[in-house]
């Protein structure tokens, strides 16, 4: 006779390090590390470990879930898995969840399956909800800048879907420190707060160093940072060579350009940084990225609950010494690995 799995019961004391922090000026707090489902969650993956890994974040205080319409593989499948996880073991903790979600990359053939348009991001909303089987979503992002799409269309449509109880609140990612101010002013004349700005950084990606983040200060917007550990490339795993099951063998979004000699040469030096403070590269990775106040939360990816753990532990030590800034300052530059870089240098029409 079949063993029946004894019902899981969330931990009583996940919240007991109260280990999060306001976005900006605004009331929503997110966790100082949030559990992304874009690459490991889609259907092609084994639910069993995505199961594991989202209750396994949740007992530690992630109460912050990130998706976006086109994960998976196929595109919609992380969303889908993401809602029966929460129908079987989350649903009772709906109100102590941040579940955030995105529209701008491809989802559907047409003129109307990308981008920015009023269309476009509603119908999308409107398709994720019904696959994570929500009423809502906390927060819900422009996923990108529409070169074509007027941003007042854009925003506005992000105003329509706060004002239609479909998301609580509103942001944007990889937009330029000059369309974030824009994109900041429209939603303010419409009484909808810009609350939060997702943009990719790293040890190896800091782009958003050059205006981004005293913008995002300035304006009162919160930031969670996405790759924090550059899909990987800030981690042990590429220190001899190019492991068989990893992204950059795999060849999907990880392109084996960005494993050259000089950023390889780059991440070993960061490592022994990091064996020193007693961290993995990871750890001191997720660490370096929070150190900057203007970062909410850093949001990152995982395999299975080992390497999610291992990641989760970086709030052991947040912090670095003057020095330590100093020589990771000497091997931290940019790697030519920002995927995200056209968004970020695209205008959409004003």
């Amino acid at each position: 006779m079949a063993e029946v799995e004894a019902q899981w019961m969330a931990n009583p004391d996940r919240y007991n390090d109260e280990n999060w922090d306001r976005c900006g000026r605004s009331g929503l707090l997110l966790p100082k590390i949030t559990l992304g489902l874009w690459q490991n969650f889609g259907g092609v993956d084994v639910y069993e470990t995505q199961r594991a890994m989202i209750r396994r974040a949740f007992d530690r205080g992630v109460f912050h879930f990130d998706l976006a319409n086109n994960y998976g593989p196929p595109p919609g499948s992380a969303e889908e898995n993401f809602g029966k996880v929460l129908s079987q073991e989350l649903k009772k903790h709906r109100d102590e969840l941040i579940i955030s979600t995105k529209a701008g990359y491809r989802m559907w053939p047409g003129p109307f399956g990308e981008w920015g348009s009023r269309k476009y991001l509603i119908s999308s909303l409107d398709q994720s909800l019904k696959r994570m089987g929500l009423d809502y979503v906390d927060i819900f992002y422009s996923h990108r800048v529409d070169p074509n799409t007027p941003l007042a269309e854009t925003m506005g449509a992000l105003d329509q879907i706060v004002r239609s109880g479909k998301a609580l609140y509103v942001g944007i990612s990889s937009y330029s420190p000059e369309m974030t101010r824009e994109a900041h002013a429209i939603l303010k004349d419409m009484g909808t707060p810009c609350v939060i700005h997702q943009p990719s950084y790293s040890m190896v990606n800091r782009w958003v160093e050059d205006g981004l983040l005293d913008t995002l200060s300035e304006l009162g917007m919160g930031c969670i940072a996405f790759s924090p550990l550059a899909q990987g490339l800030l981690t042990n795993k590429y220190l001899n060579g190019v492991p068989e099951d990893s992204r950059a063998a795999l060849e999907g979004s990880f392109q084996k350009g960005m494993l050259s000699e000089e950023n390889i040469n780059r991440v070993r030096a960061l490592n022994e940084i990091a064996k020193r403070r007693g961290q993995s590269l990871a750890q001191m990775a997720i660490a370096w990225v929070l150190r900057r106040p203007e970062v909410t939360s850093a949001l990152i990816g995982a395999r299975h609950v080992q390497q999610l753990d291992n990641s989760l532990d970086a709030l052991n030590n947040l912090e670095f010494s003057a020095d330590e800034l100093a020589e990771i300052d000497k091997y931290a530059g940019d790697a030519g690995i920002n995927l995200w870089q056209k968004s970020s240098d695209s205008q959409a029409p004003v």
